[in-house]
């Protein structure tokens, strides 16, 4: 569905270089810390910045033979843009109405009423949260078969994060569709991602399927002893703490076996991508 072969962005000091594929049927997250290189992604793969090089598929056409009728078929919230903050979201029915031909007026406005936004109030009054309740409520009202979706989430509460992560759950149930997600909140990543890109200073340092992540990957904590005695063969990075080291392994199940006094805590996103990020690599 979508694909990025060697993109390459360069800004005065930052590069991104970045592979990586969001699969029919799939819901593939991107993950890294502010300034990774996220959102430059994003507006890679939709054509809003021009790279310096690589490859851009998106639904089986390179980019640039993207038609009018092929842009519909994909549904976009960014991060930093938005709609006209002088309309209302009775204006804005009108503009979705001529601007996609399968619209779904029903399903726009019935998810406005049930995410409490006001139809006659102008969106530049509206919260941030509301916005992102809006942005996200048009990018899945003209039945699009790809969503790129940069921290839809932002600005919500957890009940409209839970109504959002079911939208999307929901909206996955046509076969053939597929999602591209970010988000700052790892657990509703955690709940919907099938894999997870894991990025920073614009490159992918991880990639892997979500459940393997949560159940393969593991964090060690040992003693200046235990360590210095440990098999380090499956050790991905070491962090030195006060108490000792802080290890990243994918073999939580070997240690766990072979050294029973040892505290193995369970893979999660977050961990693992600050084990990623501030450990050394061995």
């Amino acid at each position: 569905m979508l694909r990025l072969e060697n993109v390459r962005k360069q800004y005065k000091e930052f590069e991104m270089d970045i592979t990586m594929e969001v699969k029919p049927g799939c819901v593939t997250g991107l993950i890294g810390k502010n300034g990774a290189g996220k959102t430059t992604a994003f507006k890679a793969a939709l054509g809003l910045i021009r790279p310096e090089g690589g490859e851009i598929t998106i639904l089986g056409k390179p980019l640039c033979r993207l038609s009018e009728k092929d842009r519909e078929r994909t549904g976009v919230v960014l991060s930093d843009s938005g709609f006209s903050g002088y309309l209302k979201v009775k204006d804005l029915t009108a503009v979705l109405r001529n601007l996609y031909r399968r619209f779904d007026e029903e399903y726009f406005t019935g998810k406005c009423k049930s995410f409490g936004l006001p139809f006659d109030k102008r969106i530049k009054d509206f919260s941030t949260g509301m916005k992102r309740k809006l942005h996200v409520a048009a990018a899945l009202s003209h039945q699009a078969d790809l969503l790129i979706m940069d921290e839809p989430t932002a600005g919500m509460d957890v009940i409209a994060r839970e109504e959002l992560l079911d939208m999307i759950r929901e909206y996955m149930e046509t076969e053939g569709r597929s999602v591209l997600i970010s988000s700052h909140i790892s657990g509703d990543l955690e709940g919907i991602c099938d894999d997870i890109y894991m990025i920073d200073e614009g490159k992918v340092i991880l990639h892997e399927d979500t459940d393997v992540l949560l159940d393969e990957y593991g964090i060690l904590k040992m003693t200046r002893e235990q360590y210095e005695a440990v098999d380090k063969r499956y050790l991905l990075r070491d962090i030195k703490e006060e108490f000792g080291y802080s290890c990243l392994t994918k073999e939580k199940r070997f240690y766990m076996e072979n050294y029973p006094d040892m505290v193995v805590e369970k893979g999660s996103v977050d961990g693992v991508m600050t084990m990623m990020i501030r450990g050394e690599k061995r």
